[in-house]
């Protein structure tokens, strides 16, 4: 026996004190802005080649997942090599490198030895710059998105994300529609639809590199500019989505899944875009009303009522008003009464705002995990990269931290009241109509409109 008391958990300890490396900026090849941190510590170099100018708000109506597309065909080949033969010379590096688009973006990125993150760079460069798309290739990657797709019709939770969307927004924005595409648009698509689409969107003008890990700036910036040299062109970053919500008022949508045991429940609206100049009170306001295990809904509808075994709200930062929702799944049985102490809690923390300690408790929550949320160079990159997306300044990256350690009450109410509004939440119960639909109406919380999946 030490003597150490075990009948309790250990005291915190005072916070750590951390700064995030700084970031140096260049320029290189046809104005490319450049970005490198240099983390002495990690034999890993990551490199991101971010196109503003190719996220899925660019793609038209109609065409819906054309952005996710293109980016998951880029690894079929290029014009020098096939799938194949590229993955080969990926591995002959000891690369990794993936392409994702998401609504404000397509990034590509390849993480390698720090020895050889010139070589990774390269073939990098090369997947982007120079796509085959292969027709074989294309088909695979058309047919796998045709089938998640079918996957997330049946999935009951994916389903939920899908039309709470649709709901939460008005017809014609952008983010009503589903970012990976609909069975009609992706079987609309082609192997000429994803080379024109690279064609125009795959453009340095609107493009920005980062690159983080044990390199040197100069370095990066001879390196860079000699792979980049010779591409030229622009492609427009489109505006930011307005973000309209589609109800004025509140509602209940119930989207009919017979013979459901559970309900997926979904209440929000257009949320805040990630430019706010309040974010770091949004976000400790979010994490006390349902942001952490031990938040109020959480505590209230898993705690003390076992309605589920997790609650969550949730701010989808980008460049417009992305969605506040708040997420679970409960029994059939409690449906009606899970998301009655849902807009109850919403309501009641719009109204009396967070207490002094809740707000210090998500304080030190959030600046304690922070530095463990930059592990990694890859995690490093994409923190860097949403800097030049959301055309945020540098210091927001090293002085984020700190904003969130200075949120006091009243900043974090104000903003949960600027951002939140119970009176306009849109309730997406997914689950069997014919079950929930009764005590839902009953909630009087709007009129219940039931919905064929």
């Amino acid at each position: 026996m030490n003597g150490v008391d075990r009948s309790g958990p250990p005291p915190a300890g005072p916070l750590r004190p951390f700064r995030a490396p700084p970031i140096e900026r260049r320029v290189v090849a046809a104005d490319i802005p450049l970005f490198v941190v240099r983390i002495p510590r990690l034999p890993v170099v990551t490199a991101a080649l971010v196109l503003r100018g190719a996220g899925e708000t660019a793609a038209a109506p109609g065409e819906e997942g054309r952005a996710s597309l293109t980016a998951d065909a880029l690894d079929g080949g290029t014009k020098r090599r096939s799938g194949t033969a590229l993955a080969e010379a990926l591995e002959a590096v000891g690369a990794d490198a993936s392409v994702s688009a998401g609504w404000d973006s397509t990034t590509a990125s390849v993480s390698s030895p720090a020895d050889r993150w010139g070589e990774g760079l390269d073939l990098l460069a090369e997947m982007v710059l120079a796509p085959g798309f292969p027709a074989d290739e294309v088909d695979r990657s058309r047919d796998q998105a045709l089938a998640r797709v079918q996957q997330r019709s049946k999935d009951p939770s994916a389903l939920a994300a899908d039309r709470s969307a649709a709901l939460f927004y008005a017809d014609g924005e952008r983010y009503a529609r589903p970012l990976q595409g609909t069975d009609e648009s992706l079987r609309a698509l082609d192997r000429g639809s994803l080379a024109s689409w690279a064609e125009a969107r795959y453009r340095p003008g609107s493009a920005g590199l980062v690159v983080v890990g044990d390199v040197d700036a100069d370095e990066v910036e001879r390196v860079a500019g000699s792979i980049l040299a010779g591409w030229e062109g622009a492609a427009p970053v489109p505006p930011a989505p307005l973000g309209r919500g589609r109800f004025p008022d509140r509602g209940v949508h119930v989207i009919h899944r017979p013979g459901s045991v559970q309900s997926e429940l979904r209440l929000g609206h257009p949320g805040a875009a990630r430019g706010i100049p309040d974010h770091a009170e949004l976000v400790v306001a979010n994490s006390i009303l349902g942001g952490t295990f031990g938040s109020r809904l959480n505590m209230n509808l898993r705690e003390t009522r076992g309605f589920t075994y997790g609650v969550r709200s949730n701010f989808a930062f980008r460049r417009g008003p992305g969605p506040f929702t708040v997420s679970t799944a409960v029994d059939t049985a409690v449906t009606a009464e899970a998301v009655s102490e849902a807009v109850k809690e919403v309501e009641r923390y719009h109204r009396d705002g967070p207490t002094d300690d809740e707000v210090r408790s998500a304080r030190d929550y959030i600046a304690g995990v922070f530095p463990l949320r930059l592990e990694t160079t890859g995690r490093v990159a994409g923190r860097v990269s949403e800097l030049f997306v959301h055309e945020l300044p540098d210091d927001d990256w090293t002085e984020l931290r700190e904003r969130i350690r200075g949120v006091e009450r009243a900043a974090a109410h104000t903003a949960i009241r600027r951002h939140v509004h119970p009176e306009r939440l849109t309730v997406v119960v997914v689950g069997d109509a014919d079950a929930v639909s009764g005590d839902l109406e009953a909630l009087d919380l709007g009129p219940v409109t039931v919905h064929d999946r």
